[in-house]
């Protein structure tokens, strides 16, 4: 087994070596401009998906606390006993869609209805105007709603959407992942988006 590690390592650091070598060979402002490229590039695909200690942001954890970090695309879960959870998330699309602050959850429901607010039928009029659970429903199996209005923490069917910027406002999970966080989440529990 020790060998197969050696031969992992060595492959990898040859191949790094092999791919900087071009690099190596410019002379000039080529160089330069293939190194700011390489870095950008390096940047842009490095995840930020990982365990953090959010809990300062929180006073206490009574009835659980839940963190969504809208860079990493990440919704961090704690219950009450400090016990933690860590789920990939859709975020919004764009900014101007993106709420930020605290809210708490004031409603569960298992097998959301969907009606789209009155700002997404101006961006798409061709969207129907409900649709019940079921497969087709943009909500997935269950939604955490928010304090604030049209604001949810909901599943997926489409999971192509986890990890990216996606959503009109709200938080997505895959639907496993929702269903998990509807059986330990309560109404109640505190929310922080950032």
């Amino acid at each position: 087994m020790s060998d197969l590690k050696v031969n992992r390592r060595a492959f990898v650091t040859g191949a790094a070596a092999m791919i900087g070598a071009p690099a190596l060979a410019q002379s000039g402002d080529e160089t330069v401009e293939l190194e700011r490229t390489i870095s950008r590039a390096v940047r842009r695909n490095i995840s930020s998906f990982r365990t953090l200690d959010w809990r300062p942001y929180f006073t206490n954890l009574d009835n659980g606390a839940i963190l969504v970090d809208i860079d990493s695309r990440a919704l961090h879960y704690w219950q009450e006993d400090g016990a933690y959870h860590l789920f990939p998330s859709s975020v919004p699309l764009t900014e101007d869609l993106t709420r930020r602050g605290r809210t708490s959850v004031v409603r569960k429901v298992e097998g959301p209805s969907w009606r789209p607010t009155p700002a997404m039928k101006i961006r798409n009029p061709e969207w129907p105007d409900f649709v019940g659970p079921g497969p087709d429903n943009p909500l997935g199996t269950h939604a955490l709603y928010l304090s604030w209005t049209y604001y949810r923490i909901h599943g997926t069917h489409d999971t192509r959407k986890i990890g990216r910027r996606s959503s009109n406002g709200c938080i997505g999970l895959y639907n496993e992942h929702i269903a998990q966080l509807f059986g330990m989440a309560k109404v109640g529990t505190q929310v922080l988006l950032i």
